[in-house]
């Protein structure tokens, strides 16, 4: 377990979201697709959602959204992929 999945167990306040079914999403460094790719995440991923941030806008499942979910330090994934539940933000901002 890393500390930041302890840190995240031990507070109970950081939700996890489905990834969209059929897809392996990329993690990026930043919040946009300019950032590089750190990571993918497979089939079937759940990510907690510590913060949300404005960034690229991108088109997914979940429609067209500019929010990028940061799921770990230095790790965003796109909101439009992500069951939220909602179009708007479900964590506060980062930063």
């Amino acid at each position: 377990m890393t500390a930041e999945s302890a840190e995240t167990m031990a507070s109970g306040s950081v939700h996890r979201y489905p990834v969209a079914p059929g897809c392996e999403l990329n993690v990026r460094s930043g919040p946009g697709t300019g950032y590089s790719i750190v990571d993918v995440l497979p089939l079937g991923a759940t990510v907690p959602v510590n913060c949300q941030t404005p960034g690229t806008r991108v088109t997914g499942p979940y429609g067209t959204s500019n929010i990028w979910d940061n799921i770990g330090n230095g790790r965003f994934v796109a909101d439009a992929y992500v069951k939220t539940g909602s179009d708007g933000y479900v964590a506060p901002r980062c930063g």
